[in-house]
């Protein structure tokens, strides 16, 4: 065999009779694309950890406020039922929209953005950042 391995599929037009040049590709060619899509993949995986990370990070100083720090120990659990996730994907979607843009695929990155906005609009609806219930003050406290 040939330092080329012969590839495709031979098949021409239907009914024709004739048969397409076969393409001939190097046999270490499909071994570096693959490797470059497994790097490729595994870099947008770790991105996608590191955004989960930050997200919780993010998250973390509302969420001791809103579990920990209510008034007579008054907790507000949407922070972790809404917050919490509405952060998490947030820094996920954040981090691979930063990972698309350095990769020069922008229109993926602009669909991320828009998920971002998307995900902004849900915390703000559900105030899903809100601290812990305060004491009602009638008077000049």
């Amino acid at each position: 065999m040939s330092a080329f391995e012969e590839r495709g599929s031979g098949g021409g037009a239907p009914g024709s009779g004739t048969a397409s040049a076969p393409r001939r590709v190097p046999p270490d060619m499909e071994i570096q694309n693959s490797r470059r899509e497994a790097v490729v993949g595994t870099a947008g995986c770790v991105t996608a950890f590191v955004g989960a990370l930050a997200g919780i990070a993010l998250w973390a100083p509302y969420g001791k406020d809103g579990l920990v720090d209510g008034f007579e120990g008054a907790t507000n659990w949407d922070v972790v039922w809404f917050g919490l996730p509405l952060m998490v994907l947030g820094g996920i979607a954040a981090a691979l929209a930063v990972f698309f843009l350095v990769r020069g695929d922008w229109k993926r990155a602009l669909g991320l953005v828009a998920a971002i906005a998307v995900l902004f609009a849900i915390g703000v609806g559900v105030d899903a950042l809100a601290g812990p219930p305060r004491p009602e003050c009638y008077d000049p406290c």
